[in-house]
């Protein structure tokens, strides 16, 4: 059998991931994310009025989330990728040029409005282009490396924010905040979109993939079972409403992509509100405010090293990947009730592993997904996830007052185990497939 490396078009797949890394780098390059809250403190706002604004950008968030992955799959998912770091400027202009909490709050509808246009967009692009090369197993290592090019931005972007404070001040830094989204926008023009008709499997039993690696592609689209030429995103022309409603009746009807949103939203929101909180845990652990940073550089470094191992993790079955979830909850609680800077290191892996575990999850929603509606079903995820971190910030708020900071950490983080023993209990079901099912698996 002739390899399937061979097939592939090395040039435009480094093209591609090149530019798909560039452009996550660019997009999290904002100055302003280390220091918009101090920001808002000196303008005099108060804690209740910060508070209110990270509702408003959730809520921009979960509005936003699903028209905007409609969007993305009846007009150019490049568009939207264009667009959305415009949008994000035009807020972090109006910080700076207007400080001011009605602008603060514009500020963030406008932000939560950008963040929804590149969700489900840039995952669709991804997987069809990936697709189209004939190179879709790659697809979880090719997330997984875009997503530690956004967490790498985030890095340069804390060390670069306080000297460029120290020169020019706020304006200085939303200067510089503005040119990386722009510079963004330039790099998302040069990303390759494709969907033009091609070769797709007909539908059949799959029971041999059940015990598939989690990140497992559905077959080749040169095999046997093909007909040709439909594309593997194609259900004819539809429109924006035709598209939603496609999109929504694909997760209502198709237990496995339902089971593979679900996952997704649980898996990214829990680490994704917890993070919030690590820097109270710091304080907790009894070092300064000044170190706290360097605790916070540590969880980066495991959120990095976790997006590089997407390959490895792939290779994940069933069980592997509960254990994988297991380990998260157990690493999160442990290194919580420490109360000692020591559980940081643990809080490192547990945010590494959890990093792994939502690339692979992704994965399994994309090799679900079948149809024009993509993005907009990715979208759907997104916003069950950005639903998921609201009622998490709630019910953490509630926790942390009865019991204390480290223990509604540790709590908290018991979802994963919770999930973990959900896979394996469903693993031994009769009938039921695994996590590496592919997209004829209902």
């Amino acid at each position: 059998m002739i390899p399937i490396a061979s097939r592939v078009p090395e040039p435009a797949v480094r093209r591609l991931t090149a530019t798909l890394y560039g452009y996550a780098f660019l997009s999290d390059l904002v100055l302003l994310y280390p220091l918009y809250v101090v920001f808002f403190a000196d303008t005099g706002l108060s804690v209740g009025q910060i508070a209110s604004l990270f509702v408003i950008w959730s809520a921009a968030g979960i509005l936003f989330e699903v028209p905007s992955g409609a969007w993305a799959d009846v007009l150019s998912r490049r568009l939207l990728l264009c667009v959305a770091p415009l949008v994000a400027a035009v807020g972090f202009a109006l910080w700076v040029l207007l400080p001011s909490y009605p602008a603060f709050a514009v500020g963030f509808l406008l932000w939560g409005a950008g963040g929804a246009l590149v969700s489900g967009a840039l995952e669709a692009l991804v997987w069809t282009e990936l697709d189209r090369l004939g190179a879709v197993d790659r697809y979880a290592r090719v997330l997984g490396r875009a997503r530690t090019a956004g967490v790498l931005g985030v890095v340069v972007s804390g060390l670069l924010a306080g000297p460029v404070l120290a020169v020019g001040g706020y304006p200085a830094v939303g200067a510089a905040s503005v040119l990386a989204c722009l510079l963004a926008t330039i790099v998302a023009a040069r990303l390759p979109e494709h969907r033009a008709p091609r070769a797709v499997r007909v539908p059949v039993a799959e029971p041999a993939m059940a015990a598939g690696p989690v990140g497992a592609a559905p077959p080749r689209q040169d095999e046997p079972d093909t007909v040709a030429p439909v594309s593997p995103d194609d259900d004819g022309e539809l429109g924006w409403w035709d598209t939603l409603r496609a999109g929504v009746s694909q997760v209502r009807t198709r237990p496995p992509v339902r089971a593979a949103v679900l996952l997704v939203a649980v898996v990214a929101a829990d680490w994704g509100a917890l993070d919030e909180y690590t820097p109270l845990l710091a304080l907790d652990a009894g070092v300064g405010a000044q170190a706290v940073p360097l605790l916070l550089l540590l969880l980066w470094a495991g959120v990095t090293v976790g997006g590089l191992l997407a390959p490895a993790g792939e290779r994940l079955g069933s069980r592997g990947y509960a254990a994988l979830l297991g380990l998260v909850g157990v690493a999160l609680a442990g290194g919580a009730l420490l109360r000692h800077p020591g559980g940081f290191v643990l809080l490192a892996v547990a945010f590494g592993a959890a990093q792994l575990a939502t690339v692979l999850a992704d994965a399994r929603l994309q090799a679900r997904i079948t149809g024009s509606s993509r993005a907009t079903v990715t979208s759907l995820a997104g916003m069950a996830t950005d639903v998921l971190i609201v009622v998490t910030y709630a019910g953490y708020g509630l926790l942390a007052t009865a019991a204390g900071n480290a223990v509604a950490f540790a709590l908290t983080a018991g979802a994963y185990l919770v999930v973990a023993l959900v896979l394996l209990t469903r693993r031994r079901s009769p009938g039921h497939l695994g996590l590496g099912a592919g997209a004829g698996d209902d």
